[in-house]
Protein backbone atom coordinates (compact mmCIF):
# COMPACT_ATOMS: atom_id res chain seq x y z
CA UNK A 1 0.00 0.00 0.00
CA UNK A 2 0.86 3.29 -0.78
CA UNK A 3 -0.19 6.53 1.27
CA UNK A 4 -0.16 10.01 -0.50
CA UNK A 5 -0.99 13.25 1.21
CA UNK A 6 -2.17 15.47 -1.41
CA UNK A 7 -2.28 19.42 -0.59
CA UNK A 8 -5.81 19.36 -2.40
CA UNK A 9 -6.04 23.36 -1.77
CA UNK A 10 -2.23 24.19 -3.27
CA UNK A 11 -2.26 25.01 -7.30
CA UNK A 12 -3.35 27.27 -9.57
CA UNK A 13 -6.79 24.93 -10.40
CA UNK A 14 -7.18 23.73 -6.54
CA UNK A 15 -9.17 21.95 -5.50
CA UNK A 16 -10.60 20.61 -8.68
CA UNK A 17 -7.81 19.50 -11.07
CA UNK A 18 -5.96 18.34 -8.07
CA UNK A 19 -8.36 15.94 -6.82
CA UNK A 20 -9.45 14.68 -10.83
CA UNK A 21 -5.92 14.39 -11.27
CA UNK A 22 -5.76 12.15 -8.28
CA UNK A 23 -8.68 10.35 -8.62
CA UNK A 24 -7.56 9.45 -11.69
CA UNK A 25 -4.23 7.66 -10.97
CA UNK A 26 -6.64 5.74 -8.67
CA UNK A 27 -7.43 3.61 -11.30
CA UNK A 28 -4.15 2.67 -12.86
CA UNK A 29 -2.76 1.91 -9.07
CA UNK A 30 -4.44 -0.57 -7.02
CA UNK A 31 -2.15 -0.42 -3.93
CA UNK A 32 -2.81 3.54 -3.96
CA UNK A 33 -4.46 5.11 -1.15
CA UNK A 34 -5.13 9.09 -1.22
CA UNK A 35 -5.14 11.39 1.98
CA UNK A 36 -6.76 14.57 0.33
CA UNK A 37 -5.51 17.44 2.48
CA UNK A 38 -7.88 20.70 2.49
CA UNK A 39 -11.19 22.65 3.60
CA UNK A 40 -13.56 19.38 4.18
CA UNK A 41 -16.81 21.23 2.71
CA UNK A 42 -14.79 22.13 -0.50
CA UNK A 43 -13.40 18.74 -1.03
CA UNK A 44 -16.79 17.16 -0.36
CA UNK A 45 -18.06 19.11 -3.18
CA UNK A 46 -15.44 18.28 -4.93
CA UNK A 47 -16.11 14.59 -4.70
CA UNK A 48 -20.00 14.65 -5.19
CA UNK A 49 -20.89 13.00 -8.59
CA UNK A 50 -17.54 11.34 -8.86
CA UNK A 51 -17.06 7.63 -9.53
CA UNK A 52 -13.75 6.57 -7.11
CA UNK A 53 -13.32 3.74 -4.50
CA UNK A 54 -14.18 5.22 -1.43
CA UNK A 55 -12.02 2.95 0.42
CA UNK A 56 -9.18 4.14 -1.08
CA UNK A 57 -9.93 8.16 -0.37
CA UNK A 58 -10.13 9.95 2.66
CA UNK A 59 -10.54 13.80 4.26
CA UNK A 60 -8.04 15.23 6.34
CA UNK A 61 -9.27 19.21 7.52
CA UNK A 62 -7.30 21.72 6.88
CA UNK A 63 -8.74 25.25 7.56
CA UNK A 64 -5.78 27.49 6.10
CA UNK A 65 -4.32 27.66 2.64
CA UNK A 66 -0.55 28.51 1.99
CA UNK A 67 -0.92 30.69 -1.29
CA UNK A 68 1.41 31.53 -3.88
CA UNK A 69 1.62 35.08 -2.36
CA UNK A 70 2.71 34.35 1.09
CA UNK A 71 6.15 34.71 2.38
CA UNK A 72 8.28 31.37 1.98
CA UNK A 73 9.32 30.80 5.75
CA UNK A 74 6.83 32.54 7.63
CA UNK A 75 3.80 30.99 6.44
CA UNK A 76 5.08 27.86 6.74
CA UNK A 77 5.45 28.19 10.60
CA UNK A 78 2.16 30.31 11.31
CA UNK A 79 -0.42 29.02 8.71
CA UNK A 80 -0.05 25.29 11.47
CA UNK A 81 -3.58 24.59 10.21
CA UNK A 82 -2.62 25.08 6.11
CA UNK A 83 -3.61 22.39 3.89
CA UNK A 84 0.71 22.23 3.17
CA UNK A 85 1.89 21.84 6.71
CA UNK A 86 -0.77 19.20 7.23
CA UNK A 87 0.49 17.05 4.52
CA UNK A 88 3.91 17.36 5.17
CA UNK A 89 2.87 16.57 9.23
CA UNK A 90 1.37 13.01 7.91
CA UNK A 91 4.43 11.98 6.52
CA UNK A 92 6.65 12.86 9.30
CA UNK A 93 4.25 11.21 11.81
CA UNK A 94 4.45 8.37 9.45
CA UNK A 95 0.83 8.18 8.34
CA UNK A 96 1.66 9.04 5.15
CA UNK A 97 4.47 7.73 2.75
CA UNK A 98 4.79 10.88 0.41
CA UNK A 99 2.94 14.39 0.20
CA UNK A 100 2.29 16.13 -3.09
CA UNK A 101 2.11 19.73 -3.74
CA UNK A 102 1.04 22.17 -6.24
CA UNK A 103 1.49 25.66 -3.62
CA UNK A 104 3.84 28.12 -3.00
CA UNK A 105 7.22 26.12 -3.99
CA UNK A 106 9.36 28.03 -1.80
CA UNK A 107 7.29 27.05 1.45
CA UNK A 108 7.07 23.74 0.45
CA UNK A 109 10.84 23.76 0.26
CA UNK A 110 11.21 25.05 3.84
CA UNK A 111 8.60 23.02 5.11
CA UNK A 112 10.16 19.54 3.61
CA UNK A 113 13.31 20.85 5.91
CA UNK A 114 11.48 22.21 8.96
CA UNK A 115 8.94 18.57 9.20
CA UNK A 116 10.84 15.83 7.56
CA UNK A 117 14.82 17.06 7.86
CA UNK A 118 17.58 17.16 5.98
CA UNK A 119 19.33 13.24 5.38
CA UNK A 120 22.11 12.24 6.65
CA UNK A 121 25.53 13.24 4.90
CA UNK A 122 23.81 16.03 2.50
CA UNK A 123 24.13 19.49 3.86
CA UNK A 124 21.03 21.15 0.77
CA UNK A 125 18.03 19.22 -0.63
CA UNK A 126 17.70 19.30 -4.33
CA UNK A 127 14.60 19.31 -6.43
CA UNK A 128 14.55 17.44 -9.46
CA UNK A 129 12.55 16.84 -12.42
CA UNK A 130 12.63 15.15 -16.02
CA UNK A 131 12.02 16.52 -19.13
CA UNK A 132 11.14 15.77 -22.39
CA UNK A 133 14.17 14.89 -25.14
CA UNK A 134 14.18 14.45 -28.64
CA UNK A 135 15.65 11.30 -28.12
CA UNK A 136 12.68 9.37 -26.69
CA UNK A 137 13.69 9.25 -22.82
CA UNK A 138 13.59 11.96 -20.34
CA UNK A 139 16.95 13.60 -18.95
CA UNK A 140 17.28 14.22 -15.72
CA UNK A 141 17.58 17.81 -13.92
CA UNK A 142 18.59 18.90 -10.57
CA UNK A 143 18.87 20.65 -9.03
CA UNK A 144 15.90 23.48 -10.60
CA UNK A 145 15.31 25.62 -7.80
CA UNK A 146 15.74 24.03 -4.39
CA UNK A 147 19.68 25.87 -3.67
CA UNK A 148 20.14 28.75 -5.75
CA UNK A 149 24.25 29.17 -4.42
CA UNK A 150 25.23 25.23 -4.28
CA UNK A 151 28.98 24.58 -4.35
CA UNK A 152 30.84 21.69 -5.67
CA UNK A 153 30.33 19.53 -2.90
CA UNK A 154 26.73 19.97 -2.96
CA UNK A 155 26.58 20.08 -6.51
CA UNK A 156 28.43 16.14 -6.15
CA UNK A 157 25.63 14.88 -3.80
CA UNK A 158 22.75 16.31 -5.99
CA UNK A 159 24.74 14.07 -9.02
CA UNK A 160 25.19 10.76 -6.86
CA UNK A 161 21.49 11.43 -5.89
CA UNK A 162 20.15 11.82 -9.19
CA UNK A 163 22.03 8.44 -10.43
CA UNK A 164 20.06 6.48 -8.40
CA UNK A 165 16.77 7.98 -8.93
CA UNK A 166 17.38 7.46 -12.55
CA UNK A 167 18.67 3.79 -12.08
CA UNK A 168 15.43 3.19 -9.86
CA UNK A 169 12.64 5.50 -10.83
CA UNK A 170 13.40 5.36 -15.02
CA UNK A 171 15.35 2.03 -15.25
CA UNK A 172 18.48 3.19 -16.43
CA UNK A 173 21.38 0.74 -16.01
CA UNK A 174 24.51 3.18 -16.20
CA UNK A 175 23.17 6.26 -16.25
CA UNK A 176 25.40 9.11 -17.57
CA UNK A 177 25.95 11.88 -15.00
CA UNK A 178 27.10 15.58 -16.38
CA UNK A 179 27.59 19.12 -15.16
CA UNK A 180 25.59 21.77 -17.59
CA UNK A 181 29.00 24.35 -18.72
CA UNK A 182 29.46 26.84 -21.49
CA UNK A 183 31.68 23.91 -22.89
CA UNK A 184 32.54 20.31 -23.04
CA UNK A 185 36.30 21.11 -22.32
CA UNK A 186 37.63 20.24 -18.59
CA UNK A 187 39.02 23.36 -18.09
CA UNK A 188 35.68 24.98 -18.99
CA UNK A 189 33.44 27.11 -16.82
CA UNK A 190 33.53 29.44 -13.60
CA UNK A 191 35.68 28.17 -10.67
CA UNK A 192 32.91 26.13 -8.70
CA UNK A 193 32.29 23.91 -11.82
CA UNK A 194 35.74 23.62 -12.27
CA UNK A 195 35.94 22.55 -8.83
CA UNK A 196 32.93 20.06 -9.10
CA UNK A 197 34.30 18.70 -12.33
CA UNK A 198 37.64 17.40 -10.20
CA UNK A 199 35.57 16.06 -7.39
CA UNK A 200 32.70 14.25 -9.95
CA UNK A 201 35.66 12.58 -11.42
CA UNK A 202 37.37 11.57 -8.43
CA UNK A 203 34.13 10.32 -6.75
CA UNK A 204 30.84 9.54 -9.29
CA UNK A 205 30.73 6.23 -11.21
CA UNK A 206 29.35 7.19 -14.26
CA UNK A 207 30.00 10.69 -14.82
CA UNK A 208 30.12 11.78 -18.30
CA UNK A 209 31.84 15.00 -18.23
CA UNK A 210 30.68 18.75 -18.97
CA UNK A 211 27.42 18.86 -21.22
CA UNK A 212 26.49 22.22 -23.18
CA UNK A 213 22.61 23.18 -23.16
CA UNK A 214 22.84 22.67 -26.64
CA UNK A 215 23.48 18.91 -25.78
CA UNK A 216 20.67 18.20 -23.44
CA UNK A 217 17.93 17.43 -25.48
CA UNK A 218 19.55 15.80 -27.83
CA UNK A 219 20.81 12.45 -25.88
CA UNK A 220 24.09 14.65 -24.51
CA UNK A 221 23.36 12.62 -20.92
CA UNK A 222 20.90 11.10 -18.68
CA UNK A 223 21.55 13.05 -15.46
CA UNK A 224 21.91 17.01 -16.18
CA UNK A 225 23.93 18.27 -11.94
CA UNK A 226 24.02 22.58 -11.98
CA UNK A 227 22.71 24.74 -9.02
CA UNK A 228 19.52 26.16 -8.96
CA UNK A 229 20.02 29.52 -10.18
CA UNK A 230 20.86 28.35 -13.18
CA UNK A 231 18.58 24.85 -13.17
CA UNK A 232 15.68 27.05 -12.45
CA UNK A 233 16.60 29.62 -15.37
CA UNK A 234 16.86 26.40 -17.95
CA UNK A 235 13.57 24.52 -16.76
CA UNK A 236 11.48 27.43 -17.43
CA UNK A 237 13.13 29.05 -20.57
CA UNK A 238 12.61 25.46 -22.40
CA UNK A 239 8.75 25.42 -21.11
CA UNK A 240 8.02 28.35 -22.15
CA UNK A 241 10.04 28.23 -25.78
CA UNK A 242 7.73 24.60 -26.01
CA UNK A 243 4.73 26.48 -25.18
CA UNK A 244 5.70 29.27 -27.46
CA UNK A 245 6.43 27.24 -30.47
CA UNK A 246 2.96 25.09 -30.11
CA UNK A 247 1.45 28.15 -29.43
CA UNK A 248 3.14 29.35 -32.86
CA UNK A 249 1.44 26.70 -34.86
CA UNK A 250 -2.43 27.21 -33.42
CA UNK A 251 -2.15 30.51 -34.72
CA UNK A 252 -0.48 30.04 -37.77
CA UNK A 253 -2.05 27.01 -39.38
CA UNK A 254 -5.91 28.41 -39.38
CA UNK A 255 -4.91 31.39 -41.85
CA UNK A 256 -4.23 30.15 -44.75
CA UNK A 257 -5.76 26.35 -46.82
CA UNK A 258 -2.17 25.77 -47.69
CA UNK A 259 -1.13 25.31 -44.26
CA UNK A 260 -4.22 23.78 -43.02
CA UNK A 261 -3.49 21.04 -45.78
CA UNK A 262 -0.20 20.74 -44.95
CA UNK A 263 -1.04 20.46 -41.41
CA UNK A 264 -3.32 17.45 -41.83
CA UNK A 265 -1.07 15.70 -43.80
CA UNK A 266 1.77 16.22 -41.15
CA UNK A 267 -0.50 16.00 -38.30
CA UNK A 268 1.12 12.89 -37.29
CA UNK A 269 4.19 14.83 -36.50
CA UNK A 270 3.15 17.56 -34.72
CA UNK A 271 1.19 15.34 -32.20
CA UNK A 272 4.54 13.65 -31.96
CA UNK A 273 6.18 16.91 -31.33
CA UNK A 274 3.65 17.88 -28.74
CA UNK A 275 4.34 14.59 -26.84
CA UNK A 276 7.80 14.92 -26.68
CA UNK A 277 7.87 18.75 -25.53
CA UNK A 278 4.58 18.18 -23.14
CA UNK A 279 6.17 18.95 -19.49
CA UNK A 280 3.36 17.13 -17.70
CA UNK A 281 4.37 13.93 -18.83
CA UNK A 282 6.31 13.13 -15.21
CA UNK A 283 3.89 15.88 -13.45
CA UNK A 284 6.42 16.91 -10.81
CA UNK A 285 9.92 17.72 -9.37
CA UNK A 286 10.49 15.14 -5.84
CA UNK A 287 12.49 17.12 -3.18
CA UNK A 288 15.62 15.15 -3.26
CA UNK A 289 17.95 15.14 0.52
CA UNK A 290 15.14 14.48 2.96
CA UNK A 291 13.90 12.24 5.41
CA UNK A 292 10.21 11.47 3.32
CA UNK A 293 9.67 11.90 -0.09
CA UNK A 294 7.88 15.63 -0.96
CA UNK A 295 6.59 16.32 -4.60
CA UNK A 296 6.31 19.85 -6.20
CA UNK A 297 4.42 19.98 -8.95
CA UNK A 298 3.81 23.21 -11.13
CA UNK A 299 1.65 25.88 -9.96
CA UNK A 300 -0.46 25.59 -13.02
CA UNK A 301 -1.13 21.83 -12.81
CA UNK A 302 -4.23 20.46 -14.11
CA UNK A 303 -5.58 17.22 -13.79
CA UNK A 304 -3.07 15.02 -16.00
CA UNK A 305 -0.02 16.22 -13.97
CA UNK A 306 -0.92 15.16 -10.91
CA UNK A 307 -1.72 12.04 -12.26
CA UNK A 308 1.11 11.28 -14.06
CA UNK A 309 3.05 12.60 -10.65
CA UNK A 310 1.42 9.97 -8.50
CA UNK A 311 1.56 7.09 -11.44
CA UNK A 312 5.56 7.52 -12.39
CA UNK A 313 7.39 9.36 -9.43
CA UNK A 314 5.31 8.99 -5.83
CA UNK A 315 4.51 5.24 -6.47
CA UNK A 316 7.26 4.34 -7.69
CA UNK A 317 9.20 6.00 -5.82
CA UNK A 318 7.91 4.47 -2.07
CA UNK A 319 7.59 0.82 -3.62
CA UNK A 320 11.59 0.66 -4.14
CA UNK A 321 12.36 2.34 -1.10
CA UNK A 322 14.10 5.13 -3.02
CA UNK A 323 14.65 7.39 0.08
CA UNK A 324 16.56 4.61 1.82
CA UNK A 325 18.79 3.94 -0.98
CA UNK A 326 19.71 7.54 -1.36
CA UNK A 327 20.45 7.45 2.75
CA UNK A 328 22.93 4.92 2.07
CA UNK A 329 25.24 6.69 -0.72
CA UNK A 330 24.91 9.64 1.00
CA UNK A 331 26.58 8.46 3.77
CA UNK A 332 29.07 6.53 1.98
CA UNK A 333 29.80 9.55 -0.19
CA UNK A 334 30.74 11.07 2.92
CA UNK A 335 32.88 8.99 4.26
CA UNK A 336 34.78 9.56 1.38
CA UNK A 337 34.91 13.32 1.19
CA UNK A 338 33.34 14.60 4.46
CA UNK A 339 29.85 15.85 5.40
CA UNK A 340 29.41 19.61 3.82
CA UNK A 341 27.76 21.91 6.61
Amino acid sequence: MVRVAIDAMGGDYAPTEIVGGALSALSYLEDLHLILVGKQNELEKTLEKKEYPQKRVVIHNADEVITCDDDPGLSIRNKKESSMVKALQLVRSGDADAALSAGNTGALMAGGLLFLGRMSGISRPALLTPMPSFSGKPVLFLDVGANMDARPEQLLQYAQMGRIYAQQILGYHEPRVALLNVGNEENKGNNQIKKAYSLFNDHLKGFHGNVEGTEVFFNGADVVICDGFVGNIFLKTSEGLSRAILSYFRQEIPGQIRYKLGALLLQPVFLKLREKVDTSGYGGAPLLGVNGLCIKCHGSSKARSIEQALIKQAHPFVKKRVTEQLQKALQELAGEIGEVQ
